[in-house]
């Protein structure tokens, strides 16, 4: 199975509630488990200003090189611009296009995995970053695999919230396939309709979040995606500071299980990539994104 990862998402964004050093750790934790070797592990490049130009504005993207957000910018970002920052998130972006083109080299496309240690940054728009995502890594990748001839794609969130950049960015194109499971009543405020969204209530717990993704991954697989992109956010945990919903550790990996078995039935590519994640103990965030990461590991195999 391949890796994507890099040591310098390890990101300078100041005292924040998300915790860049987190890659390190997951990544730390992976090598000394043995559920991976360095042998693993590609090194991404950053994604170049014409692929984040297939989803970003050119308005917006210099702006983003230039320095030149504003205070709106900056409130809607809620990180601090600088362009370590920016370099950060351009290489955790190119990172997602390795994993997309990784997990899709096979001819004919069979079930094969890919794991970013890194992505998922969702709330961005084509002309704008929300909440700590300055570009929208999985649509970049979406667009680079179209541009090679990929068709059909479909895109499974189960962060704890709302994938609004990413269902604005594809709600014209019937060519992706957005699958969205969230709380509701949670950041952000404007959720725009994909494909499938299911908003479930505060304190949700691990049987009702099973039943829910049961009955959505049917309908999400019967659209017929060429690819699937998991985000996996760590942040439905009962004890993440950010998010409402109540499931325990063995709740998420069984959620991975059900999303990795499904794609592997079905015998497509998958790409997995880590999105949210903002427990009380940083601990526990690395222990939930290590497991998914484990869970996709075994299925490779």
């Amino acid at each position: 199975m391949n890796v994507v990862y890099s040591a310098r998402y390890h990101i300078d964004i100041g005292p924040h509630v998300f915790p860049t050093k987190k890659y390190k750790l997951i990544y730390d934790r992976l090598i000394d488990s043995g559920v991976i070797s360095p042998a693993d592990v590609v090194e991404p490049r950053a994604a170049d200003w014409h692929e984040l130009a297939l989803v970003h504005t050119e308005e917006y993207l210099a702006k983003m090189r230039d320095g030149r957000l504003s205070d709106e910018d900056i409130a809607q970002l809620q990180l601090p611009w600088s362009a370590a920052m920016v370099e950060g998130f351009r290489l955790m972006t190119g990172g997602t296009i390795e994993a997309a083109r990784l997990a899709c080299g096979t001819t004919p496309p069979s079930f094969t995995v890919a794991c970013h240690i890194g992505g998922g940054l969702h709330h961005a728009f084509a002309n704008h970053g929300e909440g700590f995502c300055p570009f929208n890594d999985v649509a970049v990748a979406v667009r680079v695999l179209q541009a090679n001839g990929l068709e059909r794609m479909a895109i499974v969130d189960l962060d704890v919230h709302h994938g609004n950049g990413t269902a604005f960015i594809f709600e014209r194109d019937p060519r992706v396939f957005t699958f969205s499971m969230h709380q509701q009543l949670n950041y952000p405020v404007f959720k725009p309709r994909g494909a499938l969204d299911i908003g479930l209530p505060d304190r949700a717990d691990d049987a009702l979040f099973q039943r829910e993704l049961a009955g959505a991954l049917p309908k999400v697989l019967a659209s017929r995606p060429q690819c699937v992109f998991y985000l996996a956010g760590a942040d439905p945990f009962e004890d993440d500071q950010l998010g409402g919903l109540r499931l325990t550790m063995d709740g998420l990996r069984l959620r991975d299980r059900a999303v990795i078995t499904a794609v592997a039935t079905a015998g497509v590519p998958l790409i997995v990539v880590l999105a949210g994640g903002y427990a009380r103990r940083l601990e526990d965030t690395v222990a939930i994104h290590a497991a998914t990461i484990e869970e996709a590991a075994r299925a490779a195999r």
